[in-house]
């Protein structure tokens, strides 16, 4: 959702105007469920990481709504196709030209065409049996990109969030022809 936010709030740039911006939401499993937030910077101490996530997804419709949300399907395939990629869910297919994934580490991982770049996780212990998909600062092949535990950081919600934000920056540059590009909202002037 940190990928997503961070992409949709570039809607107002000349080099974002035409880009559609999707994200499955399926996740119904997370680590985050058991989570109480009190060491967050932001967040205020006693969050849930149920609420947190809940918050993420009424931030995302209200705020970017022209980000399309996908509810309710699960991604079961990442294939090359022509110029991008063909997104199998449960239900239907997609196509895009990039392709983030951000989902848990678990080594139960079981997306195809995603399999050849599963590796043991490097940060965290053999004993939890956590997989992480090969990349370079989040980039695993042109166009397709990783974020999270699931990349190779450690387990921590403000570092999974940032990793996000890392890919989404990495896009908009990118889309910007290469050259840097961060957004921000800014306050209406008076």
């Amino acid at each position: 959702m940190s990928a997503a936010l961070v992409l949709g709030s570039a809607r107002k740039k000349s080099f974002a105007a035409n880009k559609k911006i999707g994200i499955v939401m399926h996740q119904k499993a997370s680590a985050l469920n058991g989570a109480l937030f009190n060491n967050v910077l932001g967040i205020a101490p006693g969050t849930t990481g149920k609420d947190l996530l809940e918050n993420g997804r009424r931030q995302l419709a209200e705020t970017y709504p022209h980000v399309m949300r996908i509810e309710n399907e699960k991604v079961t395939g990442v294939l090359p196709f022509e110029t991008g990629f063909k997104i199998n869910t449960n239900k239907k297919c997609y196509t895009s030209t990039i392709v983030v994934v951000a989902v848990g580490p678990s080594n139960l991982f079981n997306i195809e065409g995603l399999d050849q770049y599963i590796e043991p996780h490097r940060n965290l212990p053999a004993r939890k049996q956590r997989i992480q998909l090969k990349n370079s600062d989040h980039k695993i092949t042109e166009n397709l990109y990783v974020t999270g535990v699931l990349a190779g950081w450690r387990s921590q919600f403000a570092t999974a969030a940032g990793s996000g934000a890392h890919v989404a920056t990495d896009i908009l540059t990118l889309w910007n022809g290469g050259e840097t590009a961060m957004v921000h909202d800014s306050e209406p002037k008076d």
